[in-house]
C-alpha cells in the first residue's frame, strides 16, 4: 500500500516507511522529527519544473504532462519505491506543499499505481 501525507502532519506507525518526494527539505520540519526513512530528490520534479509550476493550479495539468516526461528518465527510482513497498507493506510518499491535491506527491502515488 502507498499513501501520501504531508510533512506538516506528525507521523504515525500506519504511515510505515515514509519517503521524502520533495527537491528540498520541507520549511520549519526538523529531521528528527519528520521521521523521513529515505529522502529521494531524484524522483522529484526538477528545479525548472518545480519553480515554473510554482503550486498553480490552473498548470497543474499541463504540469502533469512534464512531471509524467522526467519521470520516464527515473525508471530506476520508481522501482525503487515499489521495491521498497514489497519489503516493507505500507510506505506513505511525503510531500511538502500546501496544496493536498494538487502536487507531485499525488501525481507519483498515480504513476506508482500503474506499475
Amino acid at each position: 500500500m502507498i499513501k501520501i501525507k504531508r510533512a506538516y502532519e506528525k507521523p504515525s506507525k500506519d504511515d510505515g516507511y515514509r519517503i521524502l518526494v520533495d527537491r528540498l527539505w520541507p520549511r520549519g520540519v526538523s529531521k528528527s522529527k519528520a521521521g523521513i526513512d529515505s529522502w529521494l530528490k531524484e524522483i522529484a520534479p526538477s528545479n525548472e519544473l518545480r519553480k515554473w509550476f510554482s503550486h498553480d493550479v490552473e498548470k497543474w495539468n499541463e504540469f502533469k504532462k512534464r512531471y509524467h516526461m522526467e519521470l520516464k528518465n527515473q525508471r530506476k527510482t520508481l522501482q525503487k519505491i515499489k521495491e521498497i513497498e514489497k519489503q516493507n507493506g505500507t510506505i506513505t510518499l511525503v510531500y511538502a506543499a500546501s496544496d493536498d491535491r494538487h502536487n507531485n506527491a499525488v501525481f507519483l502515488l498515480d504513476e506508482l499505481k500503474k506499475l
